[in-house]
């Protein structure tokens, strides 16, 4: 089974000191570091995708600014493409779609910030465009959310996005258990 793995907005505002920083960033990067890795020694294919926000009110992942540069834990190699986006559904007015189409893989695997916002969205559409996609869990990080008097806890906001995602939309796993299957089927 061939694989392309797309990484969603690892950019430095989601971290501590950044202009919004997520719950678990850094063991996420980590993850998916680990996770970027393992695509690279096996020469399966890697979209990095970056949120940029140029309205004049944006308040992060603005241009020019060290926020808005994919982190270094899963930095960009010179041959592997980066996909500028400025919207959560990583395939809106981009050429993600195609270029998916042309690695001709089988599954989608996707890690990413935000799980509640950009991670979710991309999920769905590639769902929606008839990838088989599989998330990982352990490579994905969610911010504190509220609604009306209610706060919700970013471990909380990103168990409840899995949960949605894996009825019916991926497949959620953890880094670990998508490097055991890739050895197990791996004709090496």
């Amino acid at each position: 089974m061939s694989r392309l793995l797309v990484i969603v907005d690892i950019q430095n505002d989601y971290f501590p000191g950044g202009a919004y920083p997520l719950v678990g960033t850094q063991a996420a990067a980590e993850r998916a570091s680990a996770l970027l890795a393992h695509f690279r020694a096996s020469g399966e294919p890697i979209v990095h995708v970056q949120h940029v926000s140029d309205a004049p009110d944006a308040t992060f992942m603005r241009p020019g600014t060290r926020g808005v540069e994919i982190n270094e834990a899963v930095a960009p190699l010179a041959d592997e493409p980066v996909v500028l986006k400025g919207s959560p559904n990583a395939f809106l007015g981009t050429d993600l779609e195609q270029r998916i189409r042309d690695a001709t893989v089988d599954e989608v695997v996707v890690a990413g910030m935000m799980t509640s916002m950009c991670v979710d969205s991309t999920v769905r559409a590639a769902a929606d465009l008839g990838f088989t996609v599989t998330v990982a869990s352990d490579a994905c990080a969610a911010p504190d959310l509220s609604f009306g008097d209610v706060r919700i806890a970013g471990d909380a906001v990103h168990a409840a996005f899995l949960a949605a995602l894996d009825d019916g939309f991926a497949t959620v796993t953890t880094v670990e258990a998508l490097i055991a299957h890739a050895h197990e089927v791996s004709p090496h």
